[in-house]
């Protein structure tokens, strides 16, 4: 008897993968037989696909939310698409896109129609999440240059800062008493009395 799978790939720890997993429980799936990756498409090792794909037979078929869970880029999709179909010689249904359902249609036009519309989808998935780090790299650079301090919050600077960084800075005290008093290791001194000079105008 044929069995039903899912897969389901969120990009890292963080994401959740409800959304996915609600849909994939619609669909009446067996839990056993749902799969399960946190890895991002730039990392792409991932241990609970290449488990499912043992396990797959021919005439299995395989539920995915979008074509982009199965590579992180235009080739890698291809490939896996064309090792589950042809050589495991499972059905796919790509949730997002009712046109992949290689149930559908496997005639010779059938196939073909569906070969031409994972090409073009493919090629779509990938230059989007190339757009995505594109736009992501041009804010970043636009917030530095804004002066927009980016990643985790600075720690605030314990009450005696100024008093330790104007001996420091007048040769009262060294750099490694200074660091001493405000309780730092003294780079994370060094470094936080140059970005507090910057702020405040002080000149070296």
């Amino acid at each position: 008897m044929n069995a039903t799978y899912g897969y389901i790939r969120v990009s890292s720890k963080e994401q959740n993968e409800t959304r996915q997993l609600i849909e994939m429980q619609a669909l009446v799936i067996p839990p056993e037989n749902l799969f399960i990756d946190k890895q991002s498409g730039r990392n792409f090792s991932r241990p609970n696909y290449r488990n499912m794909l043992r396990i797959l037979n021919k005439d299995d078929l395989l539920y995915i939310k979008s074509i982009d869970r199965l590579g992180r880029n235009y080739r890698e999709i291809l490939e896996q698409w064309r090792i589950l179909t042809k050589e495991i010689g499972v059905d796919i249904v790509v949730i997002d896109m009712p046109l992949l359902d290689t149930r559908r249609a496997k005639d010779l036009l059938g196939t073909f129609i569906s070969d031409i519309v994972l090409q073009v989808l493919s090629f779509v998935a990938e230059n989007e999440s190339h757009n995505i780090r594109q736009r992501q790299a041009e804010g970043i650079a636009a917030a530095k240059a804004r002066g927009v301090h980016l990643g985790r919050p600075r720690k605030p600077l314990p009450d005696n800062f100024q008093e330790a960084f104007n001996s420091w800075r007048n040769g009262g005290i060294t750099g490694t008493t200074a660091a001493a008093m405000c309780k730092m290791p003294l780079s994370t001194f060094r470094y936080r009395a140059i970005l507090y000079a910057k702020e405040n105008d002080i000149l070296p």
